[in-house]
């Protein structure tokens, strides 16, 4: 009798222990189970609404500035008196002139071509706007010079409103076959300002040209002997002058600044 308690006893004592064993794993495994779920729902959630709210808030802000004429009032940083004190109005010898350059002159004055100074003004805050309307939009930004007596100034005017400058010797396919002259797929410039579009007294510089084949738009000084055609944003006038290039630079500098800060200003940054 005793020995048979003790089997019924034993047979007892196995079966609840495995049934509290079975219901131990079952919990210890069902909240990993259940979990899965909600992990899975969180890393596949949509991205904030106030980032989408953000975007298209931007997005809607630069359509509205292209309706504005001077959104980033550029016409307020010169005077066609200002062009005049530059001496932009001077052009080449009478004879040397590009005949595209024809609609651009206002006459001749000891065998010099004068430039119309309010056609000058009106480009150039066209040109000015468009510049402004790039930087706004984070777009890269590169002057371009030719002459050594301006490459200082050059370069100055691009690292101090933050862009790019090349004032050296143009090598073929800087921008034709970038990925091979450097080596790696490499960003193109979103726009190209020429203070001097002349590369040689008679050849016209090697970035226009380039520009044009990679749809690039640029804005360039046009001298009375040069040809304006492949130019997209042509500013007639003096590229010599010291004193002339000062002012474009500054110009041009103050145009990208506006663009940037107003950036900032609409991102509250």
């Amino acid at each position: 009798m005793a020995a048979l308690s003790r089997r019924i006893f034993t047979h007892y004592y196995a079966w609840c222990w495995g049934g509290v064993r079975q219901r131990s794993l079952a919990s210890c495994t069902s909240p990993a189970l259940t979990s899965t779920p909600a992990v899975e729902e969180q890393l596949t959630q949509s991205p904030p609404a106030t980032t989408t709210h953000t975007e298209s808030s931007m997005d809607q802000i630069l359509k509205e500035s292209l309706k504005h004429p001077d959104y980033f009032q550029v016409a307020q940083l010169f005077t066609v008196e200002d062009l005049f004190r530059a001496r932009v109005h001077l052009g080449h010898v009478e004879g040397t002139g590009d005949p595209h350059m024809n609609q651009f002159i206002f006459g001749s004055r000891l065998g010099h071509h004068i430039i119309d100074l309010d056609q000058t003004a009106a480009h150039l805050r066209h040109a000015l706007n468009i510049i402004a309307h790039i930087a706004f939009r984070e777009g890269i930004i590169l002057f371009v010079g030719r002459l050594p007596q301006h490459q200082y100034l050059i370069e100055c005017t691009a690292k101090e409103c933050g862009e790019y400058s090349h004032c050296r010797y143009w090598q073929g396919g800087v921008l034709t076959n970038s990925t091979k002259q450097f080596g790696s797929i490499t960003r193109l410039p979103d726009l190209i300002i020429l203070l001097h579009s002349m590369y040689t007294t008679v050849q016209q510089h090697y970035a226009i040209r380039d520009a044009a084949k990679m749809l690039i738009p640029t804005v360039a000084i046009v001298d009375s002997n040069c040809n304006p055609k492949l130019v997209t944003y042509p500013i007639p006038g003096n590229d010599d002058s010291a004193i002339a290039i000062e002012l474009y630079c500054r110009l041009f500098k103050n145009a990208v600044l506006k663009g940037k800060e107003k950036r900032k200003e609409v991102l509250g940054l």
